[in-house]
């Protein structure tokens, strides 16, 4: 009888620590699942905001007929018509400014701003930079949630990340931003001038699926940062528009930049002098001077008290480098001021010869 006891007590015992093991092996599950992912999601989810536009699209009607005189009775119109568009975006602050690309707002009418909690509200345009593609959008209200900004100098090639955003308008279905995870594949990428006159550099790539819908919200990593502006994305071919897993973010330390200017003034003033005329060098030029190749331009007026003279440049220099950049002719000075974002206040290196002999020129923008 005694044994019979014994043995029920152990049989008791036995699935009473299964029992227990079940419901710690049930909790290990459920915290297994989740990770620095999930709660990155988590995090900047509420901030993430789902936009819609309603714009201008303009397009001119070509000709009707081959004959001249029809062309004339009917010619050429401009129609304007309404039309949506979707993008994403990211809150920055409780006081509801939002950041977004400028071509997602392009021509706008009218922006509503969708937020997790599916509440809309109609935005105002706080201020645009075209050349870099960063809008930033004013909504009214207080105590929103809002993202934190990390440092995309310290962006690592083969970190995860997560894009967040309202592709093809699935925000608007729950009101939640869609995630896909992937890893940054690579830093520093430099497209130049697109024919927009946008100017796309230092780009992060990443495998992340980025698809129509997705430009403008927030590329984020495992500690709940945001580290750049999802933009654009390479579809491998004309035909289709999904994502192939090369998706690119603007680096949020330029959006910093960027952010900060059109919060105070609603623009970005890259307007500058430098007091330097110059010619471009052909052949003819480059024979009478003694050059050996013909390029870099030549100086051909200094105004008085400008950067340029402070800089110690004179009429008859020849100019055949800035910064790393050679000049080929005096567009490249333009464009290596333009697409490194220069303003007043920042210094150029001109590599110039006088007489001969290299000579090295640093110039402040005024």
């Amino acid at each position: 009888m005694n044994i019979i006891c014994f043995r029920k007590k152990v049989l008791f015992i036995v699935l009473l620590l299964l029992f227990v093991g079940e419901i710690f092996y049930a909790g290990d599950l459920e915290v297994s699942r989740r990770n620095a992912i999930t709660r990155a999601i988590e995090i900047v989810g509420p901030a993430v905001a789902g936009i819609n536009v309603i714009a201008i699209q303009e397009y001119v009607t070509g000709p009707l007929f081959d004959d001249p005189i029809l062309n004339f009775l009917f010619p050429e119109q401009i129609i304007r018509r309404r039309v949506q568009s979707l993008g994403s975006g990211v809150v920055i602050s409780p006081d509801g400014y939002v950041v977004t690309n400028a071509h997602v707002i392009e021509n706008a009418e009218k922006i509503v701003v969708t937020l997790m909690d599916g509440k809309e509200y109609e935005a105002k345009i706080a201020g645009i930079d075209d050349l870099t593609d960063i809008a930033l959008l004013k909504i009214e209200g207080n105590n929103f949630k809002y993202a934190k900004f990390g440092n995309s100098d310290e962006v690592i090639v083969g970190e995860w990340v997560v894009a967040l955003g309202n592709p093809f308008g699935l925000f608007n279905i729950n009101n939640k931003p869609t995630a896909t995870v992937g890893i940054i594949s690579g830093i520093d990428l430099d497209f130049g001038r697109q024919e927009s006159g946008r100017i796309y550099q230092d780009m992060i790539q990443t495998d992340a699926s980025i698809n129509a819908g997705n430009s403008g919200g927030p590329l984020v990593n495992v500690n709940a940062e945001v580290i750049g502006i999802n933009t654009f994305i390479f579809t491998g071919s004309p035909l289709s528009e999904g994502s192939i897993g090369i998706g690119f973010a603007i680096p949020i330390n330029r959006v910093k930049v960027v952010v900060d200017e059109l919060r105070r003034y609603g623009k970005v003033d890259r307007t500058f002098r430098t007091g330097l005329t110059v010619q471009n060098i052909d052949r003819y030029l480059a024979r009478y001077l003694g050059l050996s190749e013909i390029a870099g331009v030549i100086v051909t007026n200094v105004k008085k008290g400008s950067a340029a003279e402070k800089a110690g440049m004179k009429v008859g220099d020849i100019l055949i480098k800035i910064n790393d950049r050679k000049i080929r002719s005096k567009y490249d000075i333009i464009e290596e001021i333009q697409e490194n974002f220069y303003r007043k206040g920042d210094k150029i290196k001109f590599t110039g010869i006088r007489e001969g002999k290299i000579i090295e020129f640093e110039l402040v923008l005024e």
